[in-house]
């Protein structure tokens, strides 16, 4: 079996990818599934250590068009961020300055009751750097080896003059 620069990329892409994933695994979250009822708020705790990205996840399984209000609070119960869902699933990202607990809160706005799944969590950001340098290293390598297969490939064109 020939390996050829497309191979090694393609590999150190996957590698990469999988590894990516295990740290994003790795960092701590929390995730609770509550039934909110009509104008009534939850509160989501976590405690987060040093400097970085943080992470929640708001999903409504039955999902008829409600929205929810998301504010993230830190330890002086300052908003950091705060969003309007009104999708079946939102994912939003917040910085962490200092370690501490931080909140997310989860207001229903509407008249009805809504079921939710939430998980807040650190993104784990700083242990994504060698993998992502993994990545960006073979889609390099899978761009320049397609690059030299490509420049020398010529397509065959049939005579202007046949009739």
């Amino acid at each position: 079996m020939k390996i050829s620069l497309f191979k090694i990329g393609l590999v150190l892409s996957v590698i990469g990818m999988i590894w990516i994933s295990l740290v994003f695994l790795q960092g701590d979250k929390i995730s609770e599934e509550i039934v909110l009822k009509s104008t009534n708020s939850y509160d989501l705790e976590l405690s987060f250590n040093g400097k970085g990205i943080g992470y929640y996840k708001v999903f409504m399984p039955e999902f008829v068009g409600n929205q929810v209000f998301v504010q993230i609070l830190d330890n002086n119960q300052n908003v950091i961020s705060e969003e309007s869902v009104q999708t079946k699933m939102s994912v939003g990202y917040f910085n962490f300055e200092k370690s501490g607990t931080y909140t997310a809160k989860i207001t229903n706005p509407s008249e009805s009751q809504i079921n939710l799944q939430v998980e807040l969590g650190d993104a784990n950001s700083e242990n994504m750097i060698p993998p992502g340098v993994m990545i960006l290293v073979g889609a390099m390598m899978i761009i320049v080896s397609s690059y030299m297969k490509l420049k020398n490939y010529n397509i065959e064109q049939p005579d202007k003059n046949i009739l």
